[in-house]
């Protein structure tokens, strides 16, 4: 028996593409239609943008642990949160969670230590791109990392928090991506992160400066494999 998927949700549009990949994705190893019991649970991002605005993390991981045990409650067995930034508080809820979690940097440094990727390109929230999440999931597998100039890091959060978590997709704001890429690209970056869960749906990889790790299909693909206790 597959293991039950608790998905611990923040914004709603990376939060479906999550759901979604592991839907698709489990039906080629479990069979048509088939895929892992998931349960979701989220508080609006109103609520998270409060406490992340005013830096208390503290109180984003009280509304992660609380809903963590509504999907302990509903038979969760291990639980993902499909949002990079709100990971700063992954410490503070994996102490106190009552089940297991994957944590999403973890799940992309991994695959691109896979890769061979020496230095990441970090895009993200304004938050994400100048905290912890992503230093110290790389420093475990000696990948070192760049992130965009003030200017550029302004305008990507920007574009994620008026665009992309409304599911509106510029071919500007998707052009300005690609831009920023190929800049980082000359500062010696060999892939890029794409570390807000809504980023991988404005970016073609096909046109991409860089090669592109994005992180809500491997934490899906990831959670896949945990509940199905396989490596594929």
């Amino acid at each position: 028996m597959a293991k039950h998927i608790g998905i611990v949700a923040c914004s709603a549009e990376g939060a479906a593409l999550c759901y979604r990949t592991i839907c698709m994705e489990a039906t080629h190893v479990m069979g048509e239609h088939c895929h892992p019991e998931i349960t979701m649970h989220t508080y609006p991002l109103s609520e998270y943008m409060i406490h992340i605005r005013s830096g208390a993390w503290g109180k984003v991981a009280g509304l992660m642990l609380s809903s963590t045990e509504k999907l302990y409650r509903a038979g969760a067995e291990f639980a993902v949160c499909p949002d990079n930034t709100i990971h700063e508080a992954f410490a503070l809820v994996q102490r106190k969670s009552p089940i297991p979690w994957l944590h999403i940097a973890e799940s992309v440094a991994a695959e691109a230590g896979r890769r061979g990727y020496k230095k990441l390109a970090v895009l993200g929230t304004k938050y994400l791109m100048t905290g912890p999440v992503y230093p110290d999931a790389l420093r475990k597998f000696g990948i070192g990392y760049e992130i965009p100039d003030p200017q550029e890091r302004d305008k990507i959060d920007d574009i994620i928090f008026t665009e992309l978590v409304n599911a509106v997709l510029t071919e500007q704001s998707r052009l300005f991506f690609n831009d920023v890429m190929a800049r980082l690209k000359v500062r010696g970056c060999d892939a890029a992160v794409l570390g807000c869960t809504e980023i991988p749906l404005i970016i073609n990889t096909q046109d991409a400066p860089l090669p592109t790790l994005d992180s809500t299909r491997l934490l899906a693909r990831a959670a896949l494999r945990k509940a199905l206790q396989e490596d594929f």
